[in-house]
């Protein structure tokens, strides 16, 4: 679990003196949590549970008797009397409360050390409780061994409250006696200042893991995201690029403002019950990250930006006011030279809002399905996804829609923000920070066809089960692009094989969810010997768009548009 912030009581955030930026600074209301539909392609997801990061019990035995000279025995001062005697404790009694007992003859380490640990390279690390674990010689050398990877440099403690039936004696035992040090928690309690812009962040999954603190930006575990055909609320990936602003329902306006087109100029301004008295209209939309899978791009050159995995993306429905029903309410006309700009209650410190703009020949679309949202998956949006409203431009990078929605602009440019105008644009590999001009590139609108693997994870350990593997993952296209088809091959190419899809059966033009892919992918008797294997995953769109084979002839300096095969590296047990 990552830590959370504490923070103190704070005043008012001040969002300048335009009328559309006069909120309330208020605490969020609770946490929604519902049911959703679950995704179990190649059949039962028991498996998985087993082996999650619980699943150190079972290489217990194998390395117990290795491990006897690391364990250090653990003296508990007696928590009520002032006495130098130590505690006499059972052994099931000592082992429960390692984890919460710090041990002198360890070193201490703070949350930041911890994080630094999270791959081979680095070496593997995990907290649980106030314990620093290192398991990087553990976690490859036994089934299920893959799964403690989703904690690397994190916690197992949210892990093991889900799967509490690991929680045993003899796992406490082996996971004691792996232990380096002990987690300085304090440090991690940040003492925000009376109106610091941060003093206010919401609480956040502990599955999720951040990318950034501040601001906060956090991707679900790659192997959680594939089970569910609608991500969860809790487990959907955050993207935030400034402090999350505190808003009032009673207080919240909405403004819009048409300046350009047929007709005269007009401004009116909306409050919450006015958009929600307005027909209701609910799309199914994936919204994914213009920096997804841009660790994978990294590796062929550096770049800047935030490393993501390929857990920047989530499938949600989204439901509120069509904003073609709001704009031709206030008599605009479809111009393919017009911009429908948005700007959000989420301000820099020069007091300028994030914004972004898309034309306005999608926002008069019907079907283009643009919403005014104020429900995620039938709950209300909870404060990092935009509370109390966000617009939904489907099919388009997830950098156009704009959360914590305060202002609307019809214009004859687009919007002058920085995120428009000097970020989220695609570029020549050869163009490099010395020669880039942003002003001559088109900011990106939707997004190219992309998929990935979310099962087998890589390096995992993977068992053969008559001579087949299960691999699920998700493919999605932007522009409202069905896709078509998922290929995947194991022998670099060779031959190909077909995934089952599941998705919507939206009309092409208008599909703009994500589908779910999964299949059993043979593998020889040959590839079996080699122990190790590796999975590529490409995906097939409507209009036949295919992702490129590889980043070396997509890479760009910003790191987007990552859409390259995705290649997982297995080994076969």
């Amino acid at each position: 679990m990552r830590l959370r912030l504490l923070t103190t009581a704070s005043k008012q955030l001040r969002l300048g003196n335009r009328q559309r930026h006069r909120l309330l600074a208020t605490s969020a209301s609770g946490q929604h949590q519902q049911e959703h539909q679950e995704y179990q392609p190649g059949g039962s997801r028991a498996l998985y549970a087993a082996a999650a990061v619980g699943g150190i019990g079972a290489g217990y035995w194998l390395f117990h008797e290795l491990d006897k000279k690391r364990r250090q025995p653990v003296e508990l001062a007696q928590p009520q009397k002032a006495t130098s005697s130590p505690v006499a404790l059972d052994a099931e009694e000592a082992a429960r409360l390692w984890h919460k007992t710090k041990r002198t003859d360890l070193p201490t380490y703070s949350v930041e050390d911890v994080l630094k640990h999270d791959k081979p390279e680095t070496g593997i690390w995990v907290t649980y409780g106030i314990g620093v674990y290192d398991v990087t010689e553990f976690a490859p050398n036994h089934p299920g061994g893959d799964k403690i990877m989703m904690a690397a440099g994190n916690a197992i403690d949210p892990f093991w409250a889900i799967y509490q039936q690991h929680n045993t004696l003899d796992v406490l035992e082996l996971l004691e006696s792996f232990r380096i040090g002990n987690l300085n928690k304090l440090e991690a309690i940040e003492n925000d200042e009376l109106g610091s812009p941060w003093a206010q962040e919401p609480k956040r999954h502990e599955l999720l893991k951040p990318a950034s603190k501040r601001p906060f930006n956090a991707e679900p575990p790659i192997s959680m995201l594939g089970e569910h055909f609608y991500t969860p609320n809790e487990l959907f990936y955050v993207r935030n690029h400034l402090p999350v602003p505190c808003i009032s329902a009673e207080d919240y306006e909405l403004e819009l403002e048409v300046e350009a087109g047929a007709g005269k100029s007009s401004k009116c301004t909306f409050n919450l019950d006015d958009i929600k008295k307005l027909p209701k209209h609910t799309v199914t939309a994936a919204i994914m990250c213009g920096g997804n899978r841009r660790s994978e791009m990294t590796r062929i050159k550096p770049v800047k930006g935030l490393s993501w995995g390929a857990g920047a993306v989530g499938n949600a429905k989204w439901s509120g006011a069509r904003l073609c029903d709001v704009l031709r309410a206030q008599g605009v006309e479809p111009d393919e030279h017009l911009q429908v700009i948005f700007e959000g209650a989420d301000l820099d410190p020069t007091a300028h809002p994030y914004g972004a703009s898309i034309p306005l020949s999608k926002a008069l679309d019907p079907r283009g399905d643009v919403v005014l949202a104020y429900e995620m998956n039938g709950q209300p949006l909870t404060r990092d996804h935009g509370y109390p409203i966000r617009v939904i431009v489907p099919g388009t990078v997830g950098a156009r829609n704009v959360k914590w929605l305060t202002r609307i602009v019809v214009a004859d440019h687009e919007s002058d923000s920085h995120w428009q105008q000097n970020d989220y644009k695609g570029f020549s590999p050869s163009t490099d920070w010395d020669t880039v001009d942003f002003g001559k590139a088109q900011a990106i609108q939707a997004m190219p066809v992309t998929s990935a693997i979310c099962s087998p994870m890589p390096e995992e350990r993977v068992k053969v089960d008559k001579g087949h593997i299960t691999v699920y993952g998700y493919a999605w296209s932007g522009g409202g692009r069905r896709i078509e088809r998922v290929d995947l091959t194991n022998d670099g190419g060779k031959t190909w094989h077909v995934a089952k899809l599941e998705q919507e059966k939206e009309p092409d033009g208008r599909h703009y969810g994500w589908s779910l892919w999964s299949i059993r992918l043979p593998v020889t008797d040959e590839q079996q010997k080699q122990s190790e294997l590796e999975i590529w995953a490409k995906a097939v769109d409507s209009a036949y768009n295919v992702q490129p084979e590889s980043f070396e002839n997509i890479w760009n300096l910003r790191g987007v548009l990552a859409n390259a095969y995705h290649k997982v590296k297995v080994k076969l047990i």
